[in-house]
């Protein structure tokens, strides 16, 4: 643990605020029952179950094992509080949260006339957000007419106070419901502290439900405490184009980590969300998960993190300048051949960057706009060109280390676009093509194993493309006498074996979605192959 862990007083109070390194000096060993008559109430239900609520005076409350568990077991499976839009989300329908096609003809609720996909969405029965909260509050505050003559940049910023008002609601329709989601932390002290963002809450969501829309009934005091418990506990889940994210119970205590130790689903008809391990955990063992995008650097994720959860990850992953050996965020040295440059302190955003080798230094503000500019660069390709994919690792293979994050970013496309697209279907490959794709696979393969060990979705995926070019080359060779029927076997196997991981993690994944379509096509090689 780095000596000035303790020193950042922004890691106070909530599971958000939080890493999974903790002090034993700074854990208070007591259940969360001992702090409040609502957080007791917690406690009683947590009993019997795979986790224990724990309290840190420095961390606040997270979740450990209660027991020694295994990977792939569930320990969290609950319906949501609330559920809404997207921040500054396109226009969508209240329903279902989808967004409204190209050239889609308006349709409207009959009931409050706000616009919808059809008066059949399955979103829009009685007993789904919109019916049973804000339908009948917006027609009677004729909200939709508002929402007609509002401009585009505003009617985004109408959804984000649509979440908002849907949880303030259920102070009358559901209180024992709303008493749930104000157990969330808001972190409403911080927030005030960055002037922009509570700017924008005050003009963008609280003036409106209670100026312009006459929700006078709300205190601003109360929407900005919804505000932050959006903004800090949220979920973005939905399957494809849905663009929804919810608040759940109990898992809004789970503690961060950049290589966590858990994965989530949600059910695209219930939005029931399901937390499983990816590894066998000790009793006592906090429970975690990630709240950044793990094959990014550093210098980017903990930008990241503190922008949207307002706290400056310190985690084991974040403290070490190479990330575990893999020099995710590492520069090739402009000054010597084999040198590399990775920050003097990462947990300091401005902390300078020095050469391994030749001792080259390079300022923070340089590196920054290096990353800035490549990002950008590799953002705006279009999702499906594998020559622009291509050409931008070539293009910075001097300058960045082979595992840099742009780059994993690069060949993760790749792997999936490889054998899928026009032109590059898999009897359209040509073997060295084949085998780049085996090459990047490997690459990403490795780095994951270390960033979501066990069984994480996104190993499943590239366990599943890895095993296509072990198999066309293994056969290959074996036809053109380059390998002998042993090693014919060997190389069967191991994609064999990727097959069998693969379709175990991807197993886990909602019915209908791509990954749980992608374990049935591995299990059915899987029954080829062993016949």
């Amino acid at each position: 643990m780095p000596s000035n862990f303790k020193k950042k007083k922004n890691h106070r109070k909530h599971k958000n605020h939080q890493c999974a390194l903790i002090d034993k000096e700074d854990e208070d060993e007591e259940d969360i029952e001992t702090k409040s008559t609502s957080t007791k109430q917690i406690s009683e239900e947590s009993k019997n179950k795979p986790f224990v609520v724990k309290y840190s005076k420095t961390y606040g409350r997270y979740l450990v094992a209660s027991r020694d568990l295994s990977a792939g077991e569930k320990v969290i499976e609950v319906e949501p509080l609330a559920i809404g839009p997207w921040a500054e989300s396109d226009p969508v329908c209240l329903g279902c949260h989808r967004p409204f096609k190209k050239g889609y003809i308006p349709v409207r609720c009959a009931s409050c006339n706000w616009e919808i996909c059809s008066p059949e969405c399955s979103g829009l029965e009685i007993s789904k957000a919109h019916k049973r909260l804000e339908c009948i509050p917006l027609k009677e505050h004729n909200i939709a007419k508002l929402y007609d003559s509002s401009s585009v940049q505003q009617k985004k910023l109408m959804y984000e106070a649509i979440f908002a008002l849907r949880c303030l609601l259920l102070k009358k329709t559901d209180p024992e419901r709303y008493s749930q989601l104000l157990e969330m932390e808001p972190l409403n002290e911080l927030r005030q502290q960055i002037s922009s963002l509570w700017k924008r809450n005050q003009e963008s969501i609280v003036k409106r439900i209670r100026k312009e829309w006459k929700f006078e009934e709300f205190s601003e005091s109360e929407i900005h405490t919804v505000c932050g418990i959006i903004e800090v506990n949220s979920f973005q889940i939905g399957q494809n184009d849905v663009h929804a994210r919810a608040l759940y119970p109990e898992a809004f205590y789970i503690m961060h980590d950049c290589t966590p130790n858990t994965s989530h689903t949600d059910d695209p008809e219930s939005n029931i969300l399901s937390i499983r391990l990816t590894k066998d955990l000790k009793a006592g063992d906090p429970l975690t998960l990630s709240y950044a995008y793990t094959l990014q650097g550093t210098l980017k994720r903990r930008q990241h993190l503190y922008n949207s959860k307002f706290f400056w990850c310190r985690c084991e992953r974040c403290s070490d300048p190479t990330e575990f050996g893999t020099n995710c965020s590492s520069l090739k040295c402009p000054k010597c051949p084999a040198g590399l440059v990775i920050s003097t302190n990462p947990l300091e955003q401005n902390a300078e960057w020095e050469c391994i080798s030749c001792k080259h230094m390079i300022s923070s503000k340089v590196v920054a706009h290096l990353l800035d500019r490549l990002f950008k660069e590799v953002d705006a390709i279009d999702g499906n060109n594998i020559e622009l994919y291509e050409k931008f690792i070539d293009k910075y293979k001097s300058i960045l280390h082979f595992n840099h994050y742009l780059f994993l970013s690069a060949k993760h496309s790749l792997c999936q676009l490889y054998g899928k697209i026009s032109g590059y279907l898999i009897p359209e490959m040509s073997l060295q093509q084949i085998k780049q794709k085996e090459t990047l696979c490997r690459d990403l393969l490795s780095v994951v194993d270390l960033y979501e060990p066990g069984l994480s979705r996104l190993r499943g995926v590239i366990m599943y493309e890895l095993h296509v070019p072990i198999m066309i080359e293994a056969k290959h060779q074996f036809e053109m006498r380059q390998i002998s029927g042993s090693k014919l076997k060997l190389k069967l196997n191991e994609a064999l074996q990727l097959l069998k991981e693969s379709a175990k993690i991807l197993s886990f994944e909602p019915i209908g979605s791509p990954e749980y379509e992608m374990a049935i096509a591995a299990l059915e090689a899987v029954q080829k192959m062993e016949k």
